[in-house]
């Protein structure tokens, strides 16, 4: 019985863990693709008409555009596939954070 339930909270938490990382994800991929079109229309809007450079700072936006989105499908992919895994990511950074972060305070005082 007490497998069980150790087995069920696991479960629970990874669950919690995962979709935790899909909002934040969601959350980060929205923003990305909110500043990357501000950006795209602003330089659009500088340099738009003039030249090969405008051409050359949209088609970098538009790469890097890409890539985001590519680390992001591949991270949702990670998540779905390994909800454990991912608990156990999330949870030695945050506790390597809070270990460097004791660190320094300790270095401050």
């Amino acid at each position: 019985m007490r497998k069980h339930d150790i087995e069920h909270r696991l479960h629970d938490t990874a669950e919690h863990v995962t979709e935790r990382a899909r909002y934040y994800a969601d959350g980060a991929s929205s923003s990305a693709q909110d500043l990357l079109e501000r950006g795209r229309r602003r330089i659009h809007e500088r340099f738009g008409g003039r030249g090969s450079y405008g051409r050359q700072l949209s088609r970098a936006a538009e790469d890097f555009a890409d890539e985001a989105n590519y680390h992001y499908r591949r991270l949702r992919r990670q998540v779905n596939r390994h909800p454990a895994a991912t608990v156990a990511i999330v949870a030695g950074t945050i506790g390597a954070f809070l270990l460097l972060r004791q660190a320094f305070r300790r270095d401050d005082d």
